[in-house]
C-alpha cells in the first residue's frame, strides 16, 4: 500500500483588525516624530467601501522613495509610514515627498509612494499607489499610463493646502480605486 500525498485546501483567513492591537503603536510613534520633519507632506482621505460608507478599521502603508530626512532611532525606514482609519473611515499620513525612480528597463516613473491597504474582510492587502497632480511626469509614467484615462484619477492625490494633498481610497464599486497585482 501507497501513501500517495493528497493536498486538501485550507479555509483562508482574512486581514483582520490585528493592527489595532499590535501596529498602533508604530502609527503612534511615527505621528510624533513626523509633526517637526521637514520634507515631509501630509496625505489625508478616507476609506470608502462600495457603498460610500467609511471603513474605520483599516490601516494603510505608503513606501515611497524620496531623500533621507536623518537616521531613524528606533528601526523605522526612510519613506515608510503607516496610517489608521478612525471611526469615520479618516486617515492622515505624513509621507516623504517622493521622488521619481526607473523601471528596470530604463523608464522613468513620475514620484509616487506604493500603498498597502489592510481592512477586515479582504483575504489579502491590496497594492495601490498614489500620484501628485502637481507633478509633470504623470504624463508620461507607464505605469499610470497603462491605467484606463477615466480611472488614473483614483490613484491621483489633489491638492489640499501647500504641503497637504486628498486622496480616498475606495474598495469596491463604480469609483474603485485602481489596485495593482504583484
Amino acid at each position: 500500500m501507497s501513501l500517495k500525498a493528497t493536498r486538501i485546501p485550507a479555509g483562508s483567513q482574512t486581514v483582520g483588525p490585528y493592527f489595532r492591537i499590535g501596529l498602533d503603536y508604530l502609527v503612534d510613534r511615527m505621528a510624533r516624530e513626523d509633526a517637526t520633519s521637514e520634507g515631509m507632506i501630509q496625505i489625508q482621505g478616507r476609506v470608502l467601501d462600495r457603498d460610500g460608507a467609511p471603513v474605520p478599521d483599516a490601516m494603510l502603508e505608503f513606501w515611497c522613495a524620496g531623500e533621507a530626512n536623518g537616521p531613524r532611532d528606533h528601526g523605522i525606514p526612510d519613506g515608510f509610514r503607516r496610517a489608521a482609519t478612525d471611526l469615520d473611515g479618516n486617515f492622515t499620513a505624513k509621507i516623504m515627498r517622493p521622488v521619481g525612480n526607473r523601471l528596470e528597463d530604463g523608464r522613468a516613473q513620475a514620484p509616487h509612494a506604493m500603498v498597502l491597504v489592510f481592512a477586515r474582510g479582504l483575504m489579502r492587502h491590496l497594492i495601490t499607489r498614489v500620484y501628485l497632480e502637481d507633478e509633470a511626469m504623470n504624463d508620461s509614467d507607464p505605469v499610470l499610463l497603462s491605467v484606463p484615462e477615466e480611472r488614473r484619477g483614483t490613484l491621483t492625490a489633489k491638492r489640499d493646502g501647500e504641503e497637504a494633498y486628498r486622496w480616498d481610497v475606495v474598495l469596491q464599486g463604480t469609483d474603485e480605486t485602481v489596485f495593482f497585482v504583484w
